[in-house]
């Protein structure tokens, strides 16, 4: 717990001052560059006090001319961190909708472009979540989202949710399949204590979704490509 401690510390000390300088500057700028920048370098300090180290395979498959939708697999609360402050340029990922309302954090949300979410099933919500996001895609912006839509509890790889493949297909952004693992032995599932050890991370090369007919045979394409790069006991 020692170790949860410090990494909670390090995440507040650093969190508040630039909070303080950053948001304010975005607000005058317009700007969230800067912003995200010392966000995704305080996600990465934390991760190293907590003595992880983040191995990373085929970083140069990511392309760079254009936003992209990057697609993981889901172990920990280690994942969003590790993934998401080393990606390239800026990205946004699906929130609840709730959490857009919070004091400071959530109004940085917004300015980062965070793409809310609402848990009511409806399909209206659903269609404003993704025209929201497709707005997002085109300023440039990645998205980054966990296809299962929660952690698992076995480690195994469970069924994806459909709601980024109607993103894919409505966008055409291209899908970068994310295989994470090692992350569900530092946090494991149900415990706030943090163990030093290697969270691995391996990027696929894009998936074209006009490449497929269905959302169903991308799906299937970016399971498939995610699953290779897991160790054979967590694929399904």
């Amino acid at each position: 717990m020692i170790v949860s401690l410090i990494v909670f510390i390090t995440i507040v000390v650093l969190s508040l001052p630039a909070a303080a300088v950053f948001i304010p500057l975005a607000l005058v700028t317009g700007n969230v560059g800067p912003l995200n920048a010392v966000g995704c370098w305080i996600a990465r300090v934390a991760v190293r006090m907590a003595g992880v180290r983040v191995r990373f395979e085929g970083r140069d498959r990511i392309p760079r001319d254009r936003a992209c939708i990057f697609m993981a697999n889901h172990l920990s609360n280690l994942d969003p961190p590790a993934l998401i402050a080393n990606l390239p340029g800026r990205t946004s990922v699906f929130l609840k909708r709730s959490l857009m309302k919070l004091p400071i954090l959530g109004y940085a949300f917004k300015l980062g472009d965070y793409i809310p979410v609402s848990r009511n099933g409806s399909p209206e919500s659903a269609k404003q979540s993704v025209d929201f996001a497709c707005r997002v895609l085109a300023k440039g912006v990645h998205i980054a989202t966990f296809v299962e839509g929660h952690r698992s509890h076995s480690g195994r790889l469970l069924p994806f949710k459909k709601g980024p493949f109607y993103l894919a297909k409505d966008s055409g952004a291209p899908c970068v399949p994310v295989s994470i693992y090692g992350t569900e032995k530092i946090i494991p599932w149900g415990s706030s204590r943090i163990y030093p050890g290697t969270a691995h991370i391996v990027f696929h090369p894009p998936i074209d979704p006009a490449a497929y007919s269905t959302r169903e045979e991308l799906m299937q394409a970016v399971r498939t490509a995610i699953a290779s790069g897991l160790p054979e006991w967590m694929r399904q």
